[in-house]
C-alpha cells in the first residue's frame, strides 16, 4: 500500500488547528482578562489561610519511595485486569504465568517490608 505526503495532510491541518486554537486563546486571554492588581490580590494564600514560612521546605526521600512503590503496586493490578478477563482461555499456561508475577511481587513486597521501607519515622 503506497502512500504519500498528501494522505499526512489531514493530520497535519488537525495538528495546526489545535494549536492555533491553544496559542489562540492564551493571545486572547490576555488582551481581554482584567490587569488589576494589588498587594492583597497578589498575596499567596492556600484554601483561605495565608500562607506561613517558606514553602521550599525539603520533603523526606522515604515519602518520594512510599509514592513510587504505590505507582509500582497499582501497575500490578493493571496486569491482573486483562488476566482476569481472559483467565478461562489462557488455561494453565496463563494460570503458571500469573502466579510467576505474583510470586516476584510478593518478593519484592517483602523486601521493602524487610528494608523497612514503608515505615514513617
Amino acid at each position: 500500500m503506497q502512500s504519500t505526503q498528501f494522505d499526512y495532510f489531514p493530520i497535519l491541518m488537525q495538528l495546526g488547528l489545535a494549536v492555533g486554537f491553544v496559542v489562540g486563546t492564551i493571545i486572547i486571554s490576555n488582551f481581554l482578562g482584567p490587569k488589576r492588581s494589588s498587594a492583597s490580590k497578589d498575596k499567596n494564600f492556600e484554601c483561605g489561610i495565608e500562607s506561613i514560612g517558606n514553602a521550599r521546605i525539603p520533603f523526606s526521600v522515604k515519602y518520594f519511595l512510599v509514592a513510587i512503590l504505590f505507582v509500582l503496586f497499582d501497575i500490578e493490578v493493571i496486569f491482573l485486569y486483562p488476566w482476569a478477563i481472559n483467565f478461562k482461555e489462557l488455561g494453565i499456561d496463563g494460570m503458571i504465568k500469573m502466579v510467576v508475577f505474583m510470586l516476584l511481587l510478593l518478593v519484592g513486597f517483602f523486601y521493602i517490608i524487610k528494608k523497612k521501607a514503608l515505615e514513617w519515622e
